[in-house]
């Protein structure tokens, strides 16, 4: 009686992330995996991790989009519509209009760009793509996966802030060394919303209220947040409302920042104002998390 045939057929490839004996992934030998330790210590990284990979495929439409845009935008309006500013009215709040608009782009562009990532991308990790449900599947609590996801976003607003102050002061726009306190002022602000709006998105069974938060909560307080002019020349009954946004008292730091003119009560209260933003907006979204992602 013959031997049964041994089949020449080939074992399955892994995927090529897929983790060996011990041995390095794909992503260790791209240089992407972060140190052991610091994973060990802070869990919620990989989730920052996974973010930073998937943003690495679309590197060059999210610097458009996050870097070079507002930098146009600051030339059209602080160089363009500045250039008259200053022939007709001298200076605004003492400088130039060009100075005076740069942190308030920049204040205003992180904001815009952490709302962006708090409400479709937090849609599609909860109920498209479930990337947050194949996070909490892992030893990852529902709480770090949050934690990780605001991590990610206050990484890339550092980022694109500090090239975009970079920029701004080769072209003049930051007068003071104090600028580069502009890059974490700028991220605290697009994490005082976005912690807050990654909670209210998880909560949300459809996107359709998304379009609705841009236009009547996003896009005014870009507008009238003390970004293009002062907030005092807003009728009365708006600069109260102006000065409880979270992206004025961004504005606020960045532009006292780059000018060097806050004083430091000024710029405790205003960081208070946004920890506290931050610190509420955490629970809430530790809160619909474990909800939502929990077993």
């Amino acid at each position: 009686m013959s031997e049964p045939a041994v089949s020449a057929r080939r074992p399955p490839e892994a995927p090529p992330d897929a983790p060996s004996d011990g041995g390095p992934t794909a992503g260790e030998a791209r240089g992407w995996a972060l140190p052991a330790r610091l994973v060990d210590a802070l869990p919620m990284l990989r989730v920052a991790e996974r973010e930073a990979r998937v943003f690495s495929t679309v590197l060059h439409t999210l610097v458009l989009t996050g870097v070079l845009m507002p930098l146009l935008f600051l030339g059209a309006m602080g160089i363009g519509l500045g250039g008259l500013v200053d022939e007709n009215q001298g200076t605004v709040d003492g400088v130039e209009y060009l100075v005076f608009v740069a942190p308030g782009i920049l204040a205003a562009t992180a904001f815009q760009g952490a709302a962006g990532e708090s409400l479709w991308r937090v849609m599609a990790g909860i109920k498209w793509v479930k990337s947050f449900h194949a996070a909490a599947a892992t030893p990852l609590s529902p709480g770090q996966v949050y934690a990780g996801y605001q991590t990610w976003i206050v990484a890339r607003t550092l980022v694109n802030s500090a090239l975009f102050v970079a920029v701004a002061a080769v072209l003049g726009a930051v007068p003071s060394a104090w600028g580069v306190l502009a890059v974490p002022a700028a991220a605290l602000g697009g994490l005082a919303l976005a912690a807050p709006l990654t909670a209210y998105s998880a909560g949300r069974d459809s996107d359709m209220s998304f379009t609705l938060v841009m236009r009547i909560a996003v896009v005014p307080m870009f507008l009238f947040s003390g970004t293009f002019f002062p907030i005092d020349q807003l009728p009365d009954g708006l600069e109260p409302l102006a000065r409880i946004t979270p992206l004025w008292h961004a504005v606020e730091l960045c532009r006292g920042a780059t000018t060097g003119s806050l004083s430091l009560a000024a710029a405790a209260a205003h960081t208070a104002f946004l920890l506290a933003c931050v610190a509420a907006g955490c629970w809430w979204g530790v809160v619909t998390f474990r909800r939502k992602l929990a077993p």
